[in-house]
């Protein structure tokens, strides 16, 4: 019998005759990713937390001390008993003294691809159970699209759901104009698991069946179709104005679809009277356009006249929105194509094919097990990139999607799946907000900054350690995750953890409800397997036959997709869910938010730092900051593939060779990268395939920092990037809006201690 697991980068196998044991692709799926192959390996396990730990001052003086020693006191290691007792204790001390809307419940995605044993599921439930917690709303990934979009289209969730499955853009597509590119690295993964990758042949059969394929960005190695790709280079965060000048031209050469824009759409004429200067005095012209983002105007002129003469998809890479004003390039995206007249016919309209797999699948999303996390009474909340403003700034108001709240005063921080020293911004700044709460507890598997900056870390298995169910939404797999290795030291999966720490704090019942974590397996796939029988017709095996059979696989159940054709055939018996029920290009109800940087319909709107701004004269490069290649954010950072695609045990930086001349570096050079915020040391790899005046360095490089200095010694550009809100309508995260300057590293290089384990002690 075949056994198998499921992560974020796929569906793997299990070698049965290999000792120790280890993964291989899974043969179904055609472009396996080789990222998850890994997960085993020792330099991987090498960095496993192995037994639970105390932050040494916490341990011995209590609460709150010492807490600007977090990040480099030494540990000591305890036996799980005076774990769990010193845990809740300090829940129920902070419970007691300062209610639960003093303990924040953090957990930011990607922890597991089971659905049973997926962290925040269990830390969610867990902190309900015991009178709630302060959460977190959105995604770093798309904080600016999750709250602007359900406002003038659809929320985020169904519009990647409604994507053009790639087979029908394969036959109707004839112009792809793409935005930020589409990389199939990014293409890897999926939230929840992969179980097919089909970016990469996505792209290749949209291309060979004769489309035109443009890239407009910075950069040209972000798309590759196996095809020529034209790429037009456009500067950084200015992709809404070179939008708002195509639009200008198909409006002013009557090549816009009135009669969609009068029956499907709200708001046009408000929006019109921007675009043509009668409401500013500024007409967005190619040449106003050129100005801004460098595409000359000729070409901006004759690629409006392609797009209203073609069957056009406009696809918008989710980089674009975690920007200043990152909402205005997805909105006039939809303006654009709606203008154009093509949303809902096959092929056409927008899109934002890449960011992950699941977007152009041809499987519909059949739902699959999820874990009740029961109600939270705590109604104070954070928009997810606002952590270090809550932290650093409790009590004060913040605006958010039209509301006034309040941050939160918390005193405990607990914290299981995720790694927040990866997603967050100006890592400096948040190390002092890590400074404030009384404690800081942390599950973790491996020994990440997260890990070493919180004064409690309880061991946790992984995938590879417990059973599970694994679900690839829209890709039509379920998989019975079976346990390849043993739990590594002590540690325990979450719920074991949960479980102990309800006992201790007398709420077991409420929170296992008399299962333990095999039955409720079980009955979770029992719900499931009801669910699909009365509502899709599937006939599932019971638990037992299921296990035995490892995958369940519904590809016969696929079908071509077009994204929002009922809308267009009757807009009326198809509404959307706005408020007007049509495309909204100009919302009243974000208009009657009154706030000063986002307004009621698309504009261009300067972000603070970019390439055009005054601060360019003292960091003249804008730096961009993509996911990597050989991993998924940070995890698996330690494995041989994430070093593989390092130089000298550093991310590389890339720039342009006119931008490595003049200053005096050459390819494979170490290099500083700085602002006022921080320094990162990376490796120089220069390229033509990007533009002059901007660096690109890859999110992921475990944070290092040098210890005196706070100079990130890994090439982690968190330590560069802006801790600010996109607008005080979504306050998501704006990390590519950032500007540095490069010089090479002068004296020794600083060791690389990422992976190097904290001093651990024993009582």
């Amino acid at each position: 019998m075949t056994r198998y697991t499921m992560s974020h980068w796929g569906v793997y196998e299990v070698d049965g005759n290999a000792d120790p044991p280890r993964l291989v692709p899974f043969r179904g799926d055609r472009d396996p990713s080789p990222i998850g192959l890994h997960q085993l390996s020792a330099q991987v396990m090498a960095t496993r937390v192995r037994r639970p730990a105390i932050r040494r001052s916490w341990l011995e003086q209590g609460p709150g001390a010492a807490t600007e020693a977090r990040g480099r006191e030494a540990f000591v290691e305890v036996d799980w008993d005076t774990a769990i007792g010193l845990v809740a204790d300090e829940i129920g001390r902070v419970r007691g003294r300062f209610g639960n809307a003093a303990v924040f419940g953090g957990s930011y995605g990607w922890a597991s691809a089971g659905r049973f044993h997926h962290a925040q599921s269990q830390v969610h439930r867990f902190l309900n159970t015991i009178g709630g917690y302060v959460r977190h709303t959105d995604s770093y990934s798309l904080g600016a699209a999750r709250v602007l979009m359900p406002h003038i289209v659809a929320g985020m969730n169904e519009l990647i759901a409604e994507h053009h499955s790639w087979d029908v853009l394969a036959e109707h597509t004839r112009l792809f104009v793409c935005f930020g590119g589409v990389p199939a690295k990014n293409g890897q993964i999926s939230p929840g698991g992969v179980a097919r990758h089909r970016v990469r042949e996505g792209l290749a059969a949209l291309a060979g069946a004769g489309a035109r394929v443009i890239n407009v960005g910075p950069v040209a190695d972000n798309l590759d179709t196996g095809h020529p790709v034209e790429w037009i280079t456009c500067r950084p965060n200015t992709d809404t104005a070179l939008m708002l000048a195509l639009a200008w031209v198909v409006r002013q050469q009557n090549l816009h679809d009135r009669r969609f824009l009068e029956s499907h759409c709200v708001g046009y004429p408000r929006f019109e009277r921007y675009l043509l200067g009668e409401e500013d005095g500024v007409g967005k012209t190619p040449a106003w356009a050129e100005a801004i983002c460098g595409v000359p105007r000729a070409r901006i002129e004759s690629l409006a006249r392609e797009m209203a003469s073609s069957r056009t998809m406009i696809n918008v890479a989710w980089s674009l929105q975690r920007a200043d004003h990152g909402e205005q390039p997805f909105w006039m995206a939809v303006t654009l194509a709606a203008m154009l007249g093509q949303i809902g016919l096959p092929g056409g309209g927008f899109g934002t094919y890449g960011p992950a797999n699941t977007m152009g699948t041809p499987h519909e999303s059949l739902g699959g097990p999820t874990l009740p996390q029961g109600v939270n009474p705590v109604d104070a909340f954070i928009p997810v990139a606002r952590i270090a403003d809550m932290l650093l700034h409790p009590g004060e108001t913040f605006a958010y999607n039209g509301g006034m709240h309040r941050y939160p005063d918390i005193r405990l921080v607990y914290w299981a799946g995720g790694n927040p020293f990866h997603h967050h911004q100006d890592l400096n700044r948040l190390r002092l907000a890590w400074q404030r709460p009384e404690a800081i507890v942390v599950h973790e598997q491996f020994w990440t900054a997260t890990a070493r900056h919180a004064d409690v870390v309880l061991p946790v298995t992984t995938s590879m350690e417990r059973e599970d169910i694994g679900y690839a939404a829209g890709e039509g797999v379920l998989v019975s995750m079976s346990p390849i290795i043993d739990p590594v030291g002590e540690s325990l999966d979450d719920f074991a953890i949960f479980t102990r720490l309800a006992a201790a704090l007398g709420v077991e019942p409420a929170f296992t409800e008399g299962r333990d974590s095999r039955q409720w397996l079980a009955h979770l796939y029992d719900q499931t397997r009801r669910d699909y029988l009365e509502r899709h017709g599937i006939v599932l095996p019971d638990y037992a036959g299921f296990r035995e059979r490892g995958l369940l696989d519904f590809g016969y159940r696929s079908r071509s997709h077009v994204m929002f054709s009922a809308f267009r055939s009757d807009p009326s018996a198809s509404p959307l869910a706005t408020p007007s029920g049509r495309i909204e290009l100009h919302s009243t109800r974000i208009a009657s938010f009154d706030l000063p940087d986002c307004g009621g319909h698309p504009s261009w709107r300067e972000p603070r730092e970019w390439l055009g701004s005054a601060r360019a004269a003292s960091f003249p490069l804008h730096l961009l900051t993509d996911q990597p290649r050989n991993r998924m954010h940070s995890q698996l950072d330690p494995s041989p593939h994430s070093a593989a695609a390092k130089r000298d045990g550093r991310e590389p930086v890339h720039l342009h060779p006119d931008d490595a001349r003049a200053r005096g570096i050459i390819d494979g050079d170490l290099v500083e990268v700085f602002n006022e915020r921080g320094i990162c040391v990376a490796s120089a790899v220069l390229s033509e395939r990007i533009m002059p005046g901007v660096a690109r360095i890859a999110t992921g490089a475990w944070y290092d920092p040098e210890q005196g200095t706070g100079r990130d010694k890994h090439g982690n550009p968190n330590v560069l990037t802006a801790d600010v809100g996109a607008s005080s309508l979504s306050q998501g995260c704006a990390a590519q809006s950032c500007l540095v300057d490069v010089r090479l590293l002068r004296g020794s290089p600083p060791p690389v201690t990422a992976f190097t384990l904290p001093e651990l002690r024993t009582r």
